[in-house]
């Protein structure tokens, strides 16, 4: 008893060491520094947070196909308008106010505006396209997102980042057999080319526009509360869809019962995928974040065979294959990379 309620020896040492001539010992306590912490990290959870975003997004995007009679911008006004009901309270409870750092606002306006715009371009080629097709289009994001980070952020960009970037780019244009390289009479269009053709051109602005929202995100940080960065998207997407639904005069409120619950599904899945992206892009790079989030496509592809009877073609097939080597080559070099750090730390 008297052994065990001992105390330890000034300095964080221990008794074997000042009754031996060893200059250091091994034991735990004689390594730390008082009043310090070790911080835990998981790796690999930015990136599975990236996953559940990609899962809950694609559940979104089913919902909103099964929805008839109601345009994409009034579609994504409801979105907004849910969204900003279920952070308020976030907001109100962390006390970060509404309107951010000084220093950080002009991020956070462009944040909602180019967010959002994606968010309401994305939601109209879903109408005019196949789910799948237009899913995988907007995953061209990656090459625009990996190069604004290397301008802009300074990240490092590796070749292994750059074969992912290409085998992605790969199953995207497979995936998706865009016009002007596989022409006009390709399987699969919904309704008339035309309609194609514009879904296509509102896929690919998303995608330059998820992109910039990557970055100025990862730009923030942990700065600014993830609720605060809903909030602007929040907000700012709505101004957009009233100023749109204006011009566009289309406005109409849903029929029935079923496209109402729907429309409440599709703001609290928004909601859901927008907090773990956000929270993802906090902890991890901007890179590997978009790259991961390509699973959009095979959730895309899977929903599509399953909720709206529509099969894929073998090109579509082998883009999907594509796609996911690379989402997985991804996660697993990013998990060796952690497990090599938390190895180094712990000698």
């Amino acid at each position: 008893m008297e052994a065990a309620g001992a105390q330890e020896p000034e300095g964080g040492g221990c008794s074997c060491c000042s009754a031996s001539s060893r200059p250091c010992c091994r034991l735990p306590w004689a390594r730390k520094t008082p009043g310090t912490k070790k911080k835990f990290t998981c790796p690999g959870l930015g990136l599975f947070y990236t996953i559940l975003s990609a899962f809950l997004f694609s559940v979104a995007s089913l919902f909103l196909k099964k929805i008839e009679d109601v345009h994409s911008v009034e579609i994504s006004a409801f979105r907004c308008v849910f969204q900003m009901t279920f952070v308020l309270p976030g907001l109100i409870y962390y006390k970060t106010g509404f309107l951010g750092p000084k220093g950080k606002r002009v991020f956070l306006f462009f944040r909602g505006f180019l967010g959002s715009g994606a968010m309401i371009l994305l939601y109209y080629a879903f109408q005019v396209m196949p789910l799948a097709d237009a899913t995988v289009i907007t995953f061209s994001s990656p090459v625009f997102t990996s190069l604004l980070a290397w301008i802009f952020l300074k990240e490092k960009y590796s070749l292994w980042d750059l074969l992912f970037t290409l085998f992605t780019i790969t199953g995207v244009v497979l995936i998706a057999r865009p016009p002007f390289l596989f022409g006009s009479s390709i399987t699969g269009i919904e309704g008339s080319y035309t309609n194609h053709l514009k879904g296509t051109i509102a896929a690919v602005i998303s995608a330059v526009s998820t992109a910039s929202t990557f970055v100025i995100l990862r730009k923030m940080g942990k700065s600014v509360n993830y609720f605060l960065s809903i909030w602007y998207y929040a907000v700012i997407g709505l101004i957009e869809c009233i100023v749109a639904l204006f011009v566009i005069d289309e406005w109409t409120l849903p029929y029935c019962g079923t496209d109402r619950f729907l429309l409440i599904l599709i703001g609290l899945l928004g909601l859901g995928g927008q907090i773990f992206l956000t929270k993802a892009l906090q902890i991890e790079k901007a890179g590997p974040v978009a790259i991961m989030k390509t699973m959009d496509v095979v959730f895309a592809f899977i929903l599509q065979i399953l909720f709206l009877n529509h099969l894929p073609t073998w090109w579509t097939v082998g883009g999907a294959l594509c796609v996911v080597a690379s989402s997985s080559g991804t996660a697993i070099r990013k998990w060796q990379q952690n497990s090599k750090k938390t190895k180094e730390n712990e000698i």
